[in-house]
């Protein structure tokens, strides 16, 4: 039996509660701690009040490519590439660090968040394994989430050339409505 450091337990129960809070599914707090499975559901339990939510997780890139999703993942993207590139953070705490100012420029802009904690941790692996990457608009110079090996030459991001029913949900025609 290997002893287990008490400072470490308590940062990965730490991280635990943090993505907790910021809505983590538990697979990923699974994946990204050491705690086990039952203490990590009474820690949820505790931290939430009510079980963790049950089901398969999201899996798929092609979410990250339709338009609203898109400018979302591209924003958290840059801000995690950024954090890796100009601060010693790694790893989770990366990952959380990034998805807490990607929350804070969502409220700045009084939306509300798009992508989740689980999403923004599956699009971080999608990355990684080199499924995804980030290329140049023509127009306005942002990056934007696309899939690796796609042509780029001319892209053109959903923000420049939004899709002609871009913004048309029903909570917008509902805002409609009230404002006529």
């Amino acid at each position: 039996m290997r002893n287990k450091s008490v400072v470490t337990e308590a940062r990965e129960i730490q991280i635990a509660v943090e993505l907790i809070n910021l809505g983590a599914r538990l697979q990923v707090l699974q994946e990204e701690t050491a705690v086990s499975r039952e203490r990590l559901i009474k820690l949820y339990k505790e931290v939430k009040g009510e079980s963790p939510a049950k089901g398969m997780l999201p899996y798929s890139t092609d979410w990250f490519m339709s338009w609203q999703p898109n400018i979302h993942s591209s924003l958290f993207m840059d801000i995690y590439q950024f954090l890796i590139a100009h601060t010693a953070l790694s790893g989770i705490e990366a990952l959380i660090k990034s998805y807490r100012l990607y929350l804070e420029q969502i409220q700045v802009s009084q939306e509300e968040p798009v992508l989740s904690i689980t999403r923004a941790w599956f699009l971080v692996r999608f990355f990684d394994a080199n499924m995804l990457q980030l290329t140049g608009c023509k127009e306005c110079g942002g990056h934007f989430v696309v899939h690796t090996n796609e042509l780029t030459k001319n892209y053109v991001c959903g923000i420049c050339r939004p899709p002609s029913r871009a913004g048309k949900t029903k909570k917008a025609a509902l805002m409609d409505a009230i404002t006529a």
